[in-house]
């Protein structure tokens, strides 16, 4: 099932020859119009005509997400701001907010690129869709109402909070699709069996997730809690927002990014060299299309491998793995790079243990230490002290032997972790850098 059938199965060469056209095209507008780029195109030796083919790409010079701090807050615009209709910002936790700015084509992509991502997950335009992503200057929530009501579904724009009068809301509407983060997915079985309702008696059946990294095994753990099938979904609010990528029902095996909008390149994230298929790295997107604020080569810090292998479902666009993390996320443990993703992997395949878990670094005397702290199950907490302590002590090993890094475990009671209606805070950093 497609949305836009004839773009979404392009065969690879007319659709290298559309990313062309389209790549020359934004080049030029930007050299022309937007002094940064024109800047840092002269600084590198480069000129828009110099790429001749998508292999060239490599020639042109990086964005990064302090450039975009730099040119605060509408340097980097390339169109006018009588023609920007909508402004959305990041929610940087350091620094200024990363600014991004759409016209009304821009607004018009992003609504199309969101539609066929939800027909890409199965959903269609009988579903009605509980979307809680928060609705604001973060891009979420409003690249998913956009993308529903693009394709003719029912959206209830409910936002984060409040979580329940969400399950109530999925009740009484018969919400049939779920958009969050996956963490606050499992925030919400949480709260349901707190109020004794069963997600089996509920009618989801499809939840979009995204936001934050999250396993395989985390996955599994909402499949089984809230009954659905749960997909993922990439997006980031310098690019677009959410409907960048997504996982298709059929395969459920890697992201389509939609290659008729954005050129996707993984890089080493030391060297910035291109790497091939398959290969681990840092994801760069440069955008083709948009009119706002186009980027060129913007590494985007999430990491992944690339595949352009044919997939089960028929589109012809290239999969991203799923995100592994951030090379800005990574934690260097006494030399040993550690994801939170790594860790959650292991944590959820262990039975007991709930997926609600904060890793603390600190420094003591010189040396790197690592707490890991997660809930237990409240029957589990209420074991004798020797059972607990036996799995303090499994969980301490597994990290060992699979990530090569020595932690301590410290098990909590449920609740107790603080829980987050975005994306949740899984790291605590306490070396002074």
């Amino acid at each position: 099932m497609f949305h836009n059938e004839e773009f979404e199965t392009l065969p690879r060469p007319a659709l290298e020859a559309l990313q062309l056209k389209r790549l020359q095209s934004v080049l030029e507008r930007v050299y022309a119009n937007v002094p940064f780029y024109r800047a840092s195109f002269d600084k590198a030796g480069v000129r828009p005509t110099d790429v001749k083919s998508l292999a060239d790409l490599c020639l042109l010079p990086f964005t990064t997400k302090q450039d975009m701090r730099d040119s605060y807050p509408y340097s980097l615009f390339a169109a006018p701001m009588d023609e920007i209709v909508r402004i959305h910002a990041s929610s940087g936790t350091t620094g200024k907010p990363t600014v991004v700015g759409y016209t009304r084509t821009d607004i018009e992509t992003w609504s199309e690129l969101m539609a066929r991502s939800f027909v890409a997950a199965g959903v269609h335009k009988g579903d009605i869709i509980h979307n809680a992503y928060g609705y604001g200057l973060f891009t979420g929530g409003l690249g998913a109402h956009y993308g529903a009501e693009r394709l003719g579904a029912s959206v209830i724009p409910i936002s984060g909070g409040n979580t329940k009068r969400q399950i109530m809301i999925m009740q009484d509407f018969g919400s049939t699709v779920l958009t969050c983060t996956p963490s606050y997915s499992l925030y919400m079985a949480e709260e349901a069996r707190v109020e004794g309702v069963d997600f089996r008696s509920l009618k989801l059946r499809v939840g979009i997730f995204g936001a934050e990294p999250w396993s395989e095994s985390m996955r599994n753990e909402i499949e089984q809690k809230l009954n659905l099938a749960a997909i993922d979904i990439y997006g980031l609010s310098e690019i677009m927002g959410p409907g960048v990528a997504i996982e298709c029902i059929e395969a459920k095996n890697g992201l389509h990014i939609w290659e008729d909008h954005f050129l996707a390149e993984i890089i080493n994230p030391e060297t910035g060299q291109p790497l091939p298929d398959g290969e681990r790295g840092e994801l760069v997107i440069t955008t083709i299309t948009k009119q706002g604020i186009p980027l060129i080569r913007y590494r985007t810090r999430d990491i992944t491998s690339i595949t352009r292998e044919p997939c089960v479902c028929g589109r012809t666009h290239a999969r991203i793995a799923r995100m592994s993390g951030r090379s800005d996320d990574m934690l260097i443990i006494r030399g040993v790079n550690v994801f939170p993703s790594q860790i959650e992997s292991i944590l959820v395949s262990i039975e007991g243990v709930e997926p609600h878990y904060l890793l603390i670094v600190n420094r003591a005397e010189n040396l790197d230490t690592l707490e890991v702290q997660v809930e237990v199950d409240e029957q589990l907490f209420s074991d004798e002290v020797k059972v607990l302590q036996q799995l303090s002590r499994r969980i301490e090993k597994e990290i060992k032997d699979m990530l090569g890094v020595t932690c301590t475990v410290k098990l909590v009671e449920p609740k107790t972790i603080q829980r987050s209606e975005g994306k949740a805070r899984r790291v605590i950093d306490n070396r002074v850098v």
